[in-house]
């Protein structure tokens, strides 16, 4: 016996390596044919990781896996998937795997996991899934020609986790099944049988834009007839449930050589008004298992018919409801006299017949009544729409009597009165001659919050009446936090922006008396949040795309900022995300603003262009309060008086809208209109006035003053302009960063008077008119920064260069004078002996002992007047000259 089983367990332990073995040798086998099979059928990409096979978990039977799969279109859907899965297993029998390469594999089971089916129709008709090769023959192979493949004989089926997508171009259709789990068992061998089926899926189901199934789950378990030889498939015992709506069908499907016959019937059994809350997504109706109903529902329908390119079944579906009402236990308040008559209806075949008519869909809350009727014809082409609604809604009685998840509070009164007729086409072509629209809207009360805005806005009133192709807001009154605003206008084409993805056209009246632009803008982020965000992750605000309109605004003041503006008036274009300001003026700063230019949010960075004009501006306080101003000019902040100015500035706006200083560029024109300077406030000035003892920049005369400058990445350039002290003319130019590093130049055209004593008395010995016109150019370079200035001047060789004219005037006096009074007269110039030597033999002599004497005693002359001007020389008690331009 032991024996036995000793001989039993080896057996067992072969055979067992033989089903390990054996795929080994097998795999290469299979991998061959399913490429064979691709490359001679398929006009598509077919690529796999790995094929497996398995003699053991499946035994008796083999099993293969493919791993990964993907199939790749060709053109004209070139590199477009068709289909992927995880894994797809075949199982058949073992002896299948023996078969020559010219023979098909019989699959018995197929099951695949997280496949993706995507079927799609372009525009011009062509579908991606006709991907199989056209017979170049209709021969039958020869027995050399290889025509290995596969054949069904399928008993099970499985999908798991899948999703199948349907794109229709042609009709503007779309539709998906996900989250597919489908079974099937049965025996498809004989010419009868049976199919039982379970299938749990989500359908999303939109035409033209407008989507009728959003994600609703679907259940399926059927038990259907298969007759194999007629191609008919007959429903038997079934149950279905769309949401929670439960549906049982009758019928059959056929296929025959035009397209598929059905004629199917289906009907809601229990006819519960909890069916119709039940066709209601699960996340939109919450649990309904204890919301207590009362009245019926029901739901039934025939399609019947060919179904073909050119034709569709009829339809008759109907949905009905009277004297219904619901009420949710968690909830004060109750739906009730609901009343549902609608119909789904084509009675030709003719998919362009096809008509929905909802003759009534009525119901009331609390004591708020609201009717409603809708005709929709022509739905696949140029949908015509009839809809008449009547009503009041106290919006605040939503939630209190249907739980719908608001992330705020409602509350106000909605009054409406509206028929309208009009068609798809009119919209989209702007046929308003085509567009009835009669009645009103009113609103009341209403206030609205949210994360995204820092104040609830409450509209007080907003009256609408609807007129052939155009809306009239007749009012609208508002508040939100400091702000308020009132409007009037109209509105062109409210359906086309509603319904056909048009722009909201319209002009508008803007009043307030007062608008806080923080009011409408959501709080910044921590510093901490900022610091960590790049500019790439900030968002801007963006100016919305769908509007077009003119808004001519009147407002008493606006606060922007640390900003105040008064009287702010003016017109404002929208269109694609542009802003364009015309004629709007402000009163600030003791003078007036006018802007004109625009704003466009189109790109990525918001942009802006600008010519901004100022009047009687008060000086101090403009650029203390404006960045914009203290980056062009950080000096000017030190004057007291008036500027008129303009700027042409052009660059980009960060995140709160306001320049990106780093950005901007353009020019200024400035005309000062002020003779007070704080120079003590001044690190510059100071400076200055510490290194230039011949000048007071307090009593600078800068009454009319010009100047011109232009800006770009960041610098500022200054074109010379000239100012006066007294009879000193100075000439600025230069530039500075927006950083405030400078690199400036002043050039003072000072008068020799102003030198000091020593050059007063100088010139006095001289006496001569043309030396008091001389002036010295003394050039003051200035850089660092204007709170830490750096101040290089060339005053001595201002001086210098004003004692080589003073020689140059004094030869000129000799030469007229006579060489017989040279010494004499620069010995009494310069204070040396007067006694002179006149004989022939002593006179080049007496030539070159004056003229080194006369050297000599001017370079003692300069040294004493720059030790007087720089501070190195005591002055005589009664030497006052040097500082007479002070006083």
């Amino acid at each position: 016996m032991k024996k036995f089983l000793k001989i039993i367990g080896i057996v067992l332990l072969i055979f067992i390596a033989i089903l390990i073995a054996i795929p080994f040798a097998l795999e290469s086998k299979i991998d061959t044919i399913v490429q064979n099979y691709a490359d001679e059928n398929l006009n598509a990409e077919l690529s796999f990781d790995d094929i497996n096979l398995s003699l053991i978990s499946s035994f008796p039977k083999a099993e293969v896996s493919v791993e990964n799969l993907k199939i790749t279109n060709r053109a004209p859907f070139e590199g477009e998937t068709l289909a992927t899965a995880k894994s797809l297993s075949f199982e058949m029998g073992v002896m299948q795997l023996l078969k020559g390469t010219e023979d098909p594999l019989e699959i018995n089971e197929i099951i695949a996991d997280e496949l993706l089916l995507v079927i799609k129709t372009n525009k011009t008709g062509a579908v991606n899934y006709d991907i199989v090769k056209e017979s170049e023959t209709d021969a039958a192979p020869t027995e050399t020609e290889s025509s290995g493949g596969f054949s069904f004989d399928i008993d099970n089926y499985e999908l798991n986790n899948s999703a199948f997508t349907y794109i229709d171009d042609t009709s503007n259709l779309t539709f998906y099944l996900t989250e597919i789990n489908h079974k099937g068992t049965g025996i498809f061998s004989g010419e009868k049988s049976e199919l039982d089926t379970n299938t749990e899926a989500n359908v999303t189901f939109a035409m033209d834009s407008t989507e009728y199934l959003s994600n609703n789950s679907i259940k399926l378990d059927a038990l259907i007839d298969l007759d194999l030889e007629q191609q008919k498939y007959t429903f038997k015992e079934n149950k279905a449930y769309i949401n929670a709506l439960p549906l049982e069908f009758d019928g059959y499907v056929q296929l025959v050589e035009a397209g598929q016959q059905i004629d199917i019937t289906f009907k809601n059994p229990e006819a519960s008004f909890k069916d119709f809350l039940a066709v209601i997504p699960k996340a939109y109706a919450k649990d309904i298992a204890n919301v207590n109903t009362t009245g019926n529902f029901t739901v039934n329908g025939i399609i019947k018919g060919l179904v073909s390119e050119e034709t569709i079944p009829t339809l008759d579906i109907n949905l009905n409801s009277s004297n219904a009402s619901f009420k949710y236990p968690d909830l004060p308040k109750s739906v009730r006299n609901i009343t549902i008559d609608a119909s789904v209806k084509n009675t030709t075949g003719n998919v362009d017949d096809t008509f929905v008519n909802i003759d009534k869909l009525n119901f009331q809350i609390d004591e708020d009544v609201f009717k409603s009727e809708i005709h929709v014809k022509n739905l696949t082409k140029n949908q015509q729409i009839d809809a008449k609604l009547d009503g009041v809604l106290n919006l605040a009685n939503i939630t209190k009597a249907y739980p719908v998840e608001l992330e705020n509070e409602l509350s106000g009164i909605l009054k409406g009165n509206i028929n309208t007729s009009f068609d798809m086409n009119a919209i989209e072509t702007n046929a308003y001659q085509r567009i009835k629209n009669v009645g009103s809207v009113s609103i009341s009360d209403f206030i609205f919050s949210s994360e995204d805005i820092v104040n609830p806005i409450q509209i007080n009133k907003a009256d609408l009446a609807f007129k052939p192709g155009t809306v009239s807001l007749n009012s609208f009154d508002a508040l939100t936090g400091k702000s308020d605003f009132s409007a009037t206008g109209t509105i062109n084409n409210l359906l086309g922006f509603l319904l056909s993805d048009k722009k909201l056209e319209g002009n508008f009246n803007v009043n307030s008396n007062t608008f806080a632009i923080s009011d409408f803008m959501s709080e910044d982020e921590t510093a901490t949040e900022s610091s960590n965000k790049t500019t790439s992750e900030s968002e801007s605000l963006k100016i919305p795309d769908f509007l077009d309109c003119t808004i001519t605004a009147n407002a008493k003041t606006v606060i922007y900022d640390n900003l105040n503006l008064k009287n702010v008036k003016g017109q404002l274009l929208i269109k694609d995300q542009n802003a364009n300001l015309k004629n709007m003026t402000t009163d600030i700063f003791n003078g007036q603003l006018g802007i004109s230019g625009n704003v466009s949010t189109k790109a990525a960075k918001p942009a802006f262009d600008m010519s901004l004009a100022m009047q009687n501006f008060d000086i101090s306080q403009s650029f203390k309060d404006l960045d914009m101003l203290k980056a062009l000019a950080p000096i000017a902040k030190v004057l007291q008086g008036k500027l008129n100015s303009t700027i042409d500035v052009s660059g980009f706006l960060d995140e709160s809208f306001s320049p990106d200083l780093s950005s901007i560029s353009g020019s200024a024109i400035a005309d000062i209109l002020t003779n007070n300077i704080d120079a003590a406030n001044s690190p510059l000035l100071s400076s200055l006035d510490s290194k230039l003892s011949f000048i007071d920049f307090s009593k600078l005369d800068l009454k009319d003053l010009k100047t011109k400058l232009s800006f770009e990445n960041g610098q500022v350039s200054v074109k010379p302009f000239t100012v006066n002290y007294k009879d000193i003319p100075i000439v600025v130019s230069g530039s500075h960063s927006f950083s405030n590093s400078m690199n400036y130049s002043a050039v003072f055209q000072v008068p020799a008077k102003y030198l000091g004593s020593d050059v007063n008395r100088l010139i006095g010995k001289i006496n001569d008119n043309e030396v008091n016109k001389l002036t010295v150019p003394v050039t003051a370079n200035i850089g660092g920064t204007f709170t830490s200035p750096i101040i290089q001047t060339d005053l001595t060789s201002g001086v210098s260069n004003l004692t080589k004219q003073l020689i140059e005037i004094e030869k000129q006096k000799l030469i007229n004078t006579g060489k017989d009074k040279v010494t004499d007269l620069i010995g009494g110039l310069l204070g040396g002996n007067s006694n002179t030597t006149k004989t022939d033999s002593t006179t080049t002599t007496i030539e070159d002992t004056t003229k080194q004497t006369a050297e000599d005693k001017v370079k003692e002359g300069v040294g004493n007047i720059l030790g007087g001007l720089l501070g190195g020389k005591k002055k005589s008690k009664d030497t006052k000259a040097q500082d007479s331009t002070k006083n």
